[in-house]
């Protein structure tokens, strides 16, 4: 917790504190309903606190996730809210979300991805150039010794590291033309191989 949320906590409180007197101060006769009444907004108050709090947990609980059929070398991928198709893949062991982009060449990490991976950004050279929707953007080739999706596993795959800022790596048609079949059908992209 910062110092801001800390002071718009202690702010709440008083402000709860000064209602809740109120409340009590206004009027003294019925003070048992009252108290029910106290018990019963206390009840909501602390429920909504909850649901926010594990909103990210519920999300996650409830959106459908990528599923993967190992026996029919299938795997699923629900349509994100945004209209994206997201997967997870494991890069060198380490789990790497990317978008797919059938638009996409190759397959891009942002420089944050890359590093997590073990690839250090400031000692890649970024000497390629790649024409985006944003522009033009330099990229450093790189190989990825192993490229995992569920039974499915890739070696020495050549990536690119974008140098530009990206909020999620892409998945382009170098990597999804491994598979044989790729469709689209009732919010799910299937990948079979």
């Amino acid at each position: 917790m910062t110092g801001n949320d800390l002071g718009h906590l202690a702010y709440l409180g008083l402000l709860a504190a000064v209602l809740i007197f109120w409340f009590f101060v206004k009027d003294r006769t019925g003070l048992g309903r009252k108290l029910q009444y106290l018990t019963v907004w206390g009840l909501i108050f602390l429920g909504a606190v909850a649901a926010i709090g594990l909103w990210g947990d519920i999300r996650q609980t409830v959106m459908p996730q990528q599923a993967v059929f190992t026996e029919a070398g299938r795997v699923e991928l629900p349509r994100a809210p945004d209209g994206h198709y997201y997967v997870s893949l494991e890069i060198n062991g380490i789990p790497t979300r990317f978008v797919i982009d059938t638009g996409a060449t190759g397959m891009v990490l942002s420089r944050s991805d890359a590093a997590r991976i073990g690839l250090a950004p400031e000692a890649l050279l970024f000497h390629g150039e790649a024409n985006t929707a944003n522009g033009r953007v330099r990229t450093a080739p790189v190989r990825l010794d192993t490229v995992a999706l569920g039974p499915f596993t890739d070696r020495n795959l050549r990536a690119y590291v974008n140098e530009g800022e990206m909020r999620s790596s892409l998945l382009g048609m170098s990597y999804l033309q491994r598979f044989d079949r790729l469709e689209i059908s009732g919010g799910r992209l299937i990948l079979e191989r």
